[in-house]
């Protein structure tokens, strides 16, 4: 009966140490199985990595252009972004969205009261850019003008 017990108390022993092993190795093998089935690095870099760069790319970009003012510029901005602001703001002047009771405010309204206010918002100025890109691809033959 001493016998019986010993020899079952080593194979209890054995079976506990193998599964002590068993269990990092296991866990190591579904950790990278599901890493690996649940997002492929393409999706990952064409996704979010990419937007993500993009987005910091703009933010600088438009940092810059806001940055790169005079004082008096500055301080004629401030001056135009309260009334244009106000202005697109008001009742009368916004847009109506479906979804919303009380309308959205004005943007393009406010794009061109800043523009007029010599205070152009960069994404006005962005625009004119690519205007200017075009026309010079345009006149270099690059780009076939559409008729309309």
């Amino acid at each position: 009966m001493k016998l019986m017990t010993n020899v079952i108390l080593t194979l209890k022993e054995r079976d506990i140490m193998q599964i002590h092993r068993a269990k990092p190795k296991l866990l190591l093998l579904t950790g990278l199985s599901i890493l690996l089935t649940g997002c492929s690095i393409s999706d990952w870099y064409n996704g979010y990595y990419a937007e993500r760069t993009a987005i910091i790319k703009a933010h600088k970009e438009r940092d810059a252009y806001y940055n790169a003012e005079s004082p008096e510029m500055k301080a004629l901005r401030k001056k135009n972004q309260a009334y244009c602001s106000d202005l697109a703001s008001r009742p009368e002047n916004r847009i109506e969205k479906i979804g919303y009771e009380n309308r959205v405010f004005n943007e393009p309204m406010y794009s061109v009261c800043m523009e007029k206010g010599g205070t152009p918002t960069f994404g006005t100025y962005e625009s004119r850019q690519d205007e200017k890109q075009r026309a010079e691809r345009r006149a270099r033959g690059e780009i076939v003008p559409e008729f309309q």
